[in-house]
C-alpha cells in the first residue's frame, strides 16, 4: 500500500512538472526572444565605419513576438528549449531537494532559497547560479537558433548551440563577458537584500503569532514591485549575453557570435516553413557586448532606455507572486 502512495505521489508530481512545462516552455520562448531581438532605433555604423539600416524585425510586445514566432515557426518553434528546459528542471529539483533541503518551490524567474538566515541564503543562491548559469545559456540558445534541434541527438544540438571553444573548454561559459557579473547582482538582489527586508518585515509566523500584519506586508509588496526597477535590466541583459557565443579563432574576437554557424548544414525553421524571414534579429557578429556595463550603454544607445525593460510586467508578476507566496502559511488552515 505504501509502494502504491509513492507511486501515486510521483504521477501527480509528474503529471504536474509536464502540465506546467507544456504551459511555461511556449511563453519562456516568447519572453527570451523579445529580450534577445536587436531592434536599433535607426542607422548604426558596420563594421567597416559605414552607415547601414537596420532590416531586422521590429517586435515590441509579449503576445506580438508569441503570434510570430507561431507564424514562422510553427507549433515547433513555440516548442523551442523543452528538451534543456525539462533536463535541468529535473536537475535542479533533485539539487534543491537532496542537497540543499529546500522545503518549497521557487518563484518562477526568481531565486527563492530555503529558510537559512542572510548569508545562508546568499550561498544557495550563488551555487544555484553556478549551476543554472550553462542551463540558461543552453536553453537560451535553444529558443534563439534558426536550426531545428533533433529532441534525441544531443551531441548534434551541442554542436550547434556551443562553439569549437566552448565544446573543448565549457567552463567557458561562465567566461561570457558581463554574464556572469549579471547573475551575481541578481541572485545577490533577490536572495540577500529582498530576504534580508522579508525577514524583517515578515518573520514566519510562529504558533503564538498567526495575524498577518497587513502594513508590513504592504511595505514588503512596495518594494517587491519597486524592485522591477532593478531586476528587469539584469535579465534583459542576462538574456542578451547568454545567446553571445565565445569564439577563439584568429580572425575573430574571442568574445564574438559564432561566425558563419561554424559551416552547419542543419535544418532551419524558415526552409521548413518556407518563410522569408527571421523571428528576431541579433547584433552583428564582429560588434559583441565586452561586459555587463558595456551591454547596458549599448542598449541604451542603440535601442533606447526602453528596450532594458521588455516585458516589465512579468518581472512585476514574479514579484507579487513571491510575495504572496511567502506569506502563504498565514492563511494556512
Amino acid at each position: 500500500m505504501g509502494d502504491l502512495n509513492v507511486f501515486a505521489l510521483f504521477a501527480i508530481v509528474g503529471f504536474s512538472m509536464a502540465v506546467s512545462i507544456l504551459i511555461t516552455v511556449p511563453l519562456t520562448g516568447a519572453l527570451v526572444r523579445l529580450r534577445a531581438n536587436y531592434n536599433p532605433r535607426g542607422l548604426r555604423l558596420d563594421p567597416e565605419g559605414n552607415f547601414e539600416p537596420h532590416t531586422g524585425p521590429v517586435v515590441t510586445s509579449f503576445f506580438g513576438m508569441l503570434k510570430r514566432v507561431k507564424r514562422i515557426e510553427g507549433w515547433g518553434g513555440l516548442y523551442k528549449g523543452l528538451m534543456p528546459t525539462l533536463l535541468f528542471s529535473l536537475v535542479l529539483s533533485v539539487f534543491a531537494v537532496t542537497v540543499l533541503d529546500a522545503d518549497r518551490a521557487s518563484t518562477p524567474g526568481r531565486i527563492d532559497p530555503p529558510i537559512a538566515g542572510p548569508f545562508g541564503t546568499l550561498a544557495y543562491g550563488l551555487l544555484s547560479m553556478l549551476l543554472s548559469l550553462p542551463a540558461a545559456v543552453i536553453t537560451y540558445r535553444s529558443i534563439t537558433t534558426p536550426y531545428k534541434l533533433p529532441y534525441l541527438r544531443p551531441m548534434y544540438s551541442i554542436r550547434i548551440l556551443l562553439t569549437p571553444t566552448e565544446r573543448k573548454k565549457p567552463w567557458m561559459l561562465y567566461m561570457t563577458p558581463g554574464l556572469l557579473a549579471a547573475q551575481v547582482l541578481n541572485v545577490a538582489y533577490t536572495a540577500f537584500f529582498l530576504t534580508a527586508i522579508r525577514a524583517f518585515l515578515l518573520p514566519r509566523p510562529s504558533a503564538d503569532e498567526l495575524s498577518l500584519n497587513t502594513v508590513k506586508f504592504g511595505i514588503y509588496l512596495f518594494i517587491e514591485l519597486l524592485s522591477t526597477v532593478v531586476l528587469c535590466p539584469l535579465e534583459v541583459i542576462s538574456t542578451k549575453l547568454a545567446i553571445q557565443r565565445n569564439h577563439a579563432a584568429p580572425e575573430y574576437n574571442s568574445v564574438e557570435q559564432e561566425a558563419e554557424d561554424d559551416t552547419l548544414d542543419g535544418e532551419e525553421y524558415t526552409e521548413y516553413s518556407g518563410a522569408e524571414e527571421d523571428v528576431i534579429g541579433l547584433r552583428h557578429e564582429k560588434d559583441p557586448y565586452l561586459g555587463l556595463v558595456d551591454c547596458a550603454k549599448k542598449i541604451v544607445d542603440e535601442e533606447g532606455w526602453k528596450a532594458l525593460y521588455r516585458a516589465w510586467w512579468i518581472t512585476l508578476l514574479a514579484a507579487v507572486a513571491s510575495a504572496f507566496a511567502w506569506v502563504a502559511p498565514y492563511f494556512a488552515p
